[in-house]
């Protein structure tokens, strides 16, 4: 009886041990904030890899070599590094802006999967080369050549080169930031125009919607949409300005086209080239690009409005150890985020840590004690962002 029992509890055991290494992909996936190091000169670019812990914390792992050569600057709202998560594919995307290509990145691996490069006429080399997708397409804003390249998705985390747009802003501007929902492409110019693009064969066909935003006309040129992120539901693109002080800017998408701008602004801190939406749509969090701070806007959206929230202290080692604040990760991936990563232009670069608590209808915002997290092969950090991704 004894051996019978043994035997049982024995096969019991395996059984459970098999059910926990089937479901241990899922439950103890490693999250990561990757940076895109933008190394320029004889150093190989590279993008490193920090898994993130029970708290947020952050952990520099390693920097994977994409062998290829980056500007160290360039545009704040071109964002350089894209993730995905889709159909069994985890991958990490970075442009190399001298070398004008995109590497994709296996996460599982850590290990480049491949490169592609636009066509021959592409180039990003005085401002970078940024990035925007979808499961199905990459888009990347060459800001030389003024084009939209469309690239596909392929196994492996490789992509193949499809086709240009050429694009311009209504007074010349230059292709800036970009971001995609659903079967629509939303971009900004660096001389305050902003357009979208139907991408349902893939290629961006423009939507015939270009305009100045309300900000760049109001204050003459003084202001221009430079990043922009889109609402879950496709209803709102939400811009965020470079300014003199904090400025974003919020059109109705839910026709198929951009509308007019309405401008929220505030005087809380300096710029605003940076804005990224909470996985609950109820904060829009700004990195005030060239002040030293952080600043968390209230958003209703269902309506679209932006409300006043609050403004973090000044970041730490401002002048002495960075110059502008970058792209920014969510510290979590689910409600308001709990705060975010911001990348620290310097050299060497580093990720800032600032957490966002929230009580009713007013919030504070704070430096974590650990902050920064050290990005030493970085002369020039601008884009970061979250693996796997926010959910839309």
């Amino acid at each position: 009886m004894k051996r019978l029992l043994d035997s049982r509890l024995l096969r019991a055991a395996a059984l459970i041990a098999g059910i926990l290494a089937t479901s241990g992909p899922a439950t103890g996936q490693t999250n990561y904030v990757v940076a895109n190091d933008d190394q320029s000169g004889v150093v190989h670019e590279g993008v490193s890899f920090y898994t993130v812990g029970t708290n947020g914390e952050l952990t520099r792992k390693k920097e994977v070599d994409t062998e290829g050569f980056g500007i160290s600057g360039g545009y704040f709202g071109a964002d350089r590094i894209r993730t995905l998560k889709s159909g069994g594919q985890s991958c990490v995307y970075s442009s190399e802006a001298t070398t004008g290509d995109v590497v994709g990145i296996v996460v599982s691996t850590l290990k480049v999967g491949g490169s592609a490069k636009g066509s021959k006429n592409d180039g990003g080399t005085s401002n970078g080369i940024g990035l925007a997708m979808n499961n199905q397409y990459l888009y990347a804003s060459f800001t030389d050549s003024n084009t939209i390249g469309t690239f596909s998705v392929q196994s492996g985390c490789s992509l193949t080169f499809l086709n240009d747009t050429s694009v311009a802003g209504l007074q010349g501007g230059i292709i800036n930031g970009m971001a995609v929902h659903g079967n629509m492409l939303v971009a900004t110019y660096t001389d305050g125009s902003i357009e979208s693009f139907s991408i349902s064969s893939g290629t961006p066909v423009s939507n015939g919607d270009e305009q100045v935003s309300t900000a760049t006309v109001n204050s003459q040129g003084a202001m221009y949409p430079n990043s922009v992120d889109i609402t879950s539901d496709g209803h709102f693109a939400i811009f965020g300005d470079t300014s003199t002080s904090v400025v974003a800017e919020v059109s109705d998408i839910s026709s198929g086209k951009l509308t007019k701008t309405v401008v929220y602004n505030s005087k809380t801190s300096i710029n605003s080239g940076n804005v990224m939406l909470s996985a609950d749509e109820t904060v829009l969090y700004v990195a005030d690009t060239e002040g030293d701070a952080i600043t968390a806007l209230f958003f209703d959206k269902t309506t679209g409005a932006l409300s006043p929230g609050c403004t973090s202290g000044p970041i730490r080692g401002i002048s002495a150890d960075w110059s502008y604040l970058g792209g920014l990760a969510l510290i979590s991936q689910s409600g308001n985020g709990g705060g975010v990563y911001v990348a620290e232009f310097g050299a060497p670069s580093a990720i800032g840590i600032v957490r966002l608590k929230v009580s009713g209808a007013t919030c504070t915002l704070q430096e974590d004690p650990k902050s920064p997290v050290a990005d030493p092969t970085s002369p020039g950090l601008l884009s970061i962002g979250n693996f796997p991704p926010r959910s839309f």
